[in-house]
Formats: C-alpha cells, structure tokens, sequence
C-alpha cells in the first residue's frame, strides 16, 4: 500500500482558545505540528503518495506544507467545505483514490512504528491500540481478529480495544460512505452487510489532543525522543544536562540551568540565570527574563516573559507578552468544556497575544482566551473569553 489519506479538516472545538486561529492538525508540539509528525511517519514507511483533505484555516496547512517536496511526499489537496464528520471528509478524496489506501487522522500524534506492518495489511482492516481510557474513544468490540462493532465513547467500556481512527481501505468502502458522516458509523454499516474488518493492534506511539491539557502529555512524550544539539551560544557557567535541542542564534546566558529533556528554538535569548526543567518546549524568538523558571510547559513562539516567573504545567500561545513575577503553578481544578465536567490538574492555558501586567497569579485549572488583557496584580482564575480586559 502506497497510497494514504489523511483527515486534516477538524477544528477541534474543545482545544480552544488553541484552535480559533489555527486547525488542530497544525497545533505545535515539541515544536512541530502534529500533522508533520503524521507526515514524516508515513515517508518513513515508503508511503509518499498523500491526499490531504483540508478545510478549517485550509491556507495554513496549504502554506506550511506546499507540495510536500521539503519533506519528501507528493501531496495532494482536497477540501472539506464544511466540517461534517470523517466519512464525509473521506468522501471528498474519492476522485483523487484509485487503489487501495490507508486513512488516517491528521490530529494524532504518531510514529512510524505506530503503523509498522499496519501499511502490508490488505484491506479491509482497522489499527486498535489498548488505552487506560477508553470512554473517550471508540471502544471496539474483536472477535478472533475481526471487528464485530465500534462503540463511540460508551457510558461503560467493555474493552480497553479502542480505534486509532487509522484503516486500511479498498474503493469498496466508497459504496458504505453515504449517508453516513463519520467513519465508524461507515466500519458498522459495512459489518452489517457482512463484510470481514480485520482488527490489527498496534503497541507504537498514539496520542489525541481532545482538551487544551491534553497538549501537555503529547508534548512530555514526543521530548522523550529529543537528543541533545546546539546551533546556539551557550554562555560561560550555564549549566545543562539530559538532552536538550537548541536551535539556530538562540542564546542561553550565564548561570542559568536547563534539565532535558527540553527542547528551545530559534533565535531566543534566554536568562542570564533561568532554571527550565523537564518536559519544556519552547518556540523560536522567545525572550524569557532573568530568574524565571519553567517546568513541564509549552511556549509558543514570539512570546516575552519577565523577571522572576514562575511557569509549571502550563501553555502559553505565540506573541503572549508576560511582565515581570508570573507565578502559574499546577493544582487541581474541576473544569468545563462544552458542558462536560473534568477533573484535571494543570497550571494556565494562555491563549494567543495575551498581554499580562507584573505581579499576575494564575489560579491552577485557568483558561485565558486569545488577546486577552491582564492588568498587574490581578488573581485570575475560571475561564475567560477572547479578548478579555481583567482591570
């Protein structure tokens, strides 16, 4: 098989403030979008031939990804007008598919070994991978290798079996698509007229952002990989150890001390005398302040943080401009997100371009949207909307 669909249209609506501005497939984690990670696994497999169904702030994968030359696939685009669910979106690829083909989401954190052998299976076939947490996915019910249904998040999982959202399809499925909207309903419908779906499990990385905390855990396992490298200039008695990635003109100043795995950018000036610790990823351009310390967080890029900082567990948006004495640390909070209730432990989401005065204490579990405005010496806490002014 050397042929592969992937579902880059969705917006992901409960990531927001992170996907107001961007689609899902184009969320940085340890400093590349998902949909690259995605990409690279399948060029890595000998698959080169992609069709890219788009649709949500389509321009921004379009500009990222060109033709995909740069990273060593042909790619095609189709777009998804109107975000309708997965067979829908697959639907749309019809025309440019002629054999059979592997499909897969583009919002989903893989790796090569994720889909080793998946790419040799004839079609019809579905890639399953046990989880801790079923209710959030599919659950699918197996049976001496073959799919005998798939559950969408069901109150009560009878298996830790979920579905990857990966398959393996021949143009039959095409005759299955209409009237449904999503590609389980398509794997159920097609069991039901009989036909065989093989379940393959897969033990490879599988990772979903379904909540902006999620961002945090696909990040922590992706730096797992990171080997240490430095195009940058490291100042006399900096100290670093484990590995860490430091990117093109970035400066790390004297006295400060950094414990991989982290990985920094491009062009960013860094203390003199900042602590960044484990699981931290920090974009290009970034300015982080004297005696600021990091730990387990995402930085976005083109973002300021002041003297004297404290930042845990947390995700700070591109262009975020942070004055002195930040303190956001991790706590547990019950949080909503579009009416469902979670209890999470987290420090602050920050949206893009927020701007925040001195002396800011984020209560744990808070959820800043974009542009906001945060006067200094505020307690904030709760969620806030797109260009809040807190005075």
């Amino acid at each position: 098989m050397r042929k592969a669909v992937i579902l880059a249209a969705g917006e992901g609506q409960r990531l927001r403030p992170f996907t107001v501005n961007r689609p899902k497939v184009m969320l940085s984690i340890a400093g590349k979008p998902i949909l690259k990670y995605v990409i690279e696994a399948l060029a890595q497999k000998g698959i080169r031939d992609i069709v890219l169904v788009v649709g949500y702030h389509k321009e921004q994968v379009l500009d990222y990804f060109g033709s995909g030359e740069p990273f060593g696939v042909d790619l095609t685009y189709v777009t998804q007008e109107r975000q309708l669910g997965t067979a829908h979106a697959l639907a749309q690829a019809k025309k440019a598919i002629k054999d059979s083909f592997l499909v897969l989401p583009g919002d989903n954190l893989i790796t090569a070994e994720t889909i080793d052998r998946f790419d040799a299976i004839k079609p019809e076939a579905v890639l399953v991978k046990k989880v801790d947490n079923p209710m959030r996915y599919g659950v699918v019910t197996v049976q001496h290798g073959t799919v005998k249904a798939i559950i969408e998040k069901p109150e009560e999982a009878t298996s830790n079996l979920v579905s990857t959202g990966i398959y393996a399809f021949s143009q039959a499925v095409f005759d299955f698509v209409e009237p449904q909207l999503d590609l389980p309903d398509v794997v159920n419908r097609m069991i039901s007229q009989g036909q065989k779906i093989q379940a393959v499990e897969t033990e490879g990385a599988w990772l979903d952002a379904i909540y902006p905390w999620d961002i945090l855990n696909l990040n922590a396992a992706i730096l797992q990989q990171t080997r240490a490298s430095s195009a940058g200039t490291i100042e006399a008695g900096v100290s670093i150890k484990g590995e860490v990635s430091i990117g093109d003109g970035t400066v790390i100043r004297s006295n400060s001390y950094i414990a991989g795995p982290v990985v920094i950018g491009d062009g960013c000036d860094i203390g003199p005398g900042v602590c960044i610790f484990p699981a931290t990823s920090i974009g290009s351009n970034v300015v982080m302040a004297p005696f600021t310390e990091v730990k387990n967080s995402v930085i976005g890029s083109d973002v300021s943080i002041g003297p004297g900082s404290i930042i845990e567990d947390s995700v700070i948006d591109n262009s975020c401009d942070i004055k002195g004495q930040f303190s956001a640390c991790r706590g547990q909070e019950e949080i909503a997100v579009n009416h469902e209730h979670h209890t999470v432990s987290f420090g602050a989401m920050l949206g893009e371009g927020c701007v925040l005065g001195n002396s800011v204490v984020a209560q744990p579990g808070v959820i800043v949207g974009n542009y906001s405005q945060i006067r200094s010496l505020k307690l904030i806490n709760g969620r806030l909307p797109d260009r809040s002014l807190v005075v």
